[in-house]
């Protein structure tokens, strides 16, 4: 990639440069290729970072002060000081936000570090200064679609106005997190990379690390690396460390699930050098949503044995955060949803049900007892059978009953006379239990 330029300054241009020929608008955007492509070279440290508090709000109504702490509390317990889950991100314009903060700096936890997130105006930044934060993240808008159509500015005033405020915070001593907003869409020679660079340097001339947060705002990102830009995952992350000289464990990925992306594209950047990738609790946020942490914490645990400190994060927690979720807040999670739905680790399958009672390890990806204190469940239908009832039964009631026990076979009937009757439900745990206590009368 670095022979494409010998240097790489700002292009400052009239008209934008929307890329029309991979975002027409009025057909599906489109992904191009060329023979070149980038190498592997996975970050030497892996971690995650939260938005729940910021992105994640702007995708449900406001969560309240204690349940902010609450949710802070369990992540902090998820992560058991690993610095797996590094920081979390909060808005501060409303007092409720503030008290928030607040509340949450109350706390004392190592991680995940609490930092907040502002436009690239002077006036947000005192919000920051006032609250006394070590870090704040800052919009930085990058594609044309934003500079010349929502900022109505071109580059140079662009680049300009988010310079002066880095300086700002540096000045302060406050870490700036760049938010290099809509990089999917950008120009990646002639304004990111450029950019990169000024930020460098200020990271240079005020000894202050400058964070850089690639965000593919809209999905538009994938996962390949002879994918062209700026698409490409891999491009972007492999120009901002070699053509820039972004430091990897200041690069931090942010990604939307808009084509089903959300979590390949974030373990293609760490895979590529970027340490950092965002998230929110159960991928709630704008639009598609972000990143789901709990993905993000597992898939890096199949990536890297332990997190960064070399403790464990404590895997069981996601299922204690998704419990809070349902009956505390009152969200619906899908009952589908990987690790946390209510039927993830559940079986409807007669023949799965068979294979369960043989080896859990036939049809469960792993041990969810052991790793997220979830038992594997079977859910009684039509298409259950004998297997399914025993598995239910023996889980149930601590038996080893055959599955051509008169009794079971028994039970198994009145499954099957609901649906002949035109049930279109699942049996529920306790027309089970009802029809075992009558038909297995006596036996514990």
């Amino acid at each position: 990639m670095s022979d494409k330029k010998t240097t790489f300054e700002l292009q400052n241009i009239d008209e934008p440069e929307l890329y029309r020929d991979m975002f027409p608008y009025v057909e599906l955007p489109k992904v191009t290729f060329e023979k070149t492509g980038v190498p592997l070279n996975p970050a030497k440290e892996f971690f995650v970072t939260d938005t729940t508090f910021r992105d994640g709000q702007q995708a449900r109504p406001p969560y309240t002060v204690e349940q902010v702490v609450d949710i802070y509390k369990l992540l902090a317990k998820l992560d058991n000081s690993s610095g797996m889950i590094r920081m979390s991100e909060f808005f501060l314009y409303s007092k409720k936000d503030r008290q928030a903060v607040e509340k949450c700096l109350e706390v004392g936890a190592e991680f995940p570090q609490v930092t907040s997130w502002i436009r690239a105006v002077k006036s947000d930044f005192k919000l920051v200064k006032d609250m006394q934060l070590p870090e704040t993240g800052i919009l930085t808008s990058c594609s044309d679609y934003h500079i010349f159509l929502k900022l109505h500015k071109d580059r140079r005033q662009a680049l300009g106005q988010y310079l002066d405020v880095v300086r700002a915070a540096l000045e302060e001593g406050i870490i700036p997190r760049c938010h290099f907003e809509d990089i999917t869409r950008a120009d990646f020679y002639g304004f990111v990379i450029p950019f990169a660079i000024e930020l460098m340097k200020l990271r240079q001339e005020s000894g202050l690390d400058v964070k850089i947060r690639i965000c593919d705002t809209m999905g538009y990102g994938v996962p390949w690396p002879e994918a062209t830009l700026p698409r490409s995952i891999p491009k972007l992350v492999h120009g901002l460390i070699h053509d820039a000289g972004v430091p990897s464990h200041l690069l931090e990925f942010h990604g939307h699930n808009d084509f089903h992306k959300v979590v390949i594209n974030p373990a293609t950047a760490w895979l590529y050098g970027c340490a950092g990738a965002n998230s929110s609790l159960l991928g709630i946020g704008e639009r598609t949503g972000n990143s789901p942490l709990e993905a993000m914490v597992i898939e890096a645990g199949q990536l890297r044995e332990v997190a960064p400190s070399g403790k464990n994060i404590r895997y069981e927690v996601i299922t204690e955060i998704a419990e809070y979720y349902r009956d505390t807040i009152g969200y619906d999670i899908p009952a589908n949803y990987p690790l946390v739905g209510r039927d993830f680790n559940t079986t409807r399958a007669g023949i799965h049900a068979d294979g369960l009672l043989k080896s859990e390890e036939i049809y469960s990806a792993f041990d969810t007892q052991k790793i997220l204190n979830r038992a594997i469940g079977v859910a009684i239908t039509d298409k259950s059978g004998a297997a399914g009832l025993k598995h239910w039964i023996d889980k149930h009631y601590n038996l080893d009953v055959s599955k051509h026990d008169p009794k079971l076979l028994a039970i198994r009937d009145k499954v099957d006379e609901e649906y002949e009757h035109g049930r279109t439900t699942a049996i529920s745990d306790e027309e089970i239990h009802n029809w075992y206590a009558e038909i297995f009368a006596g036996e514990k």
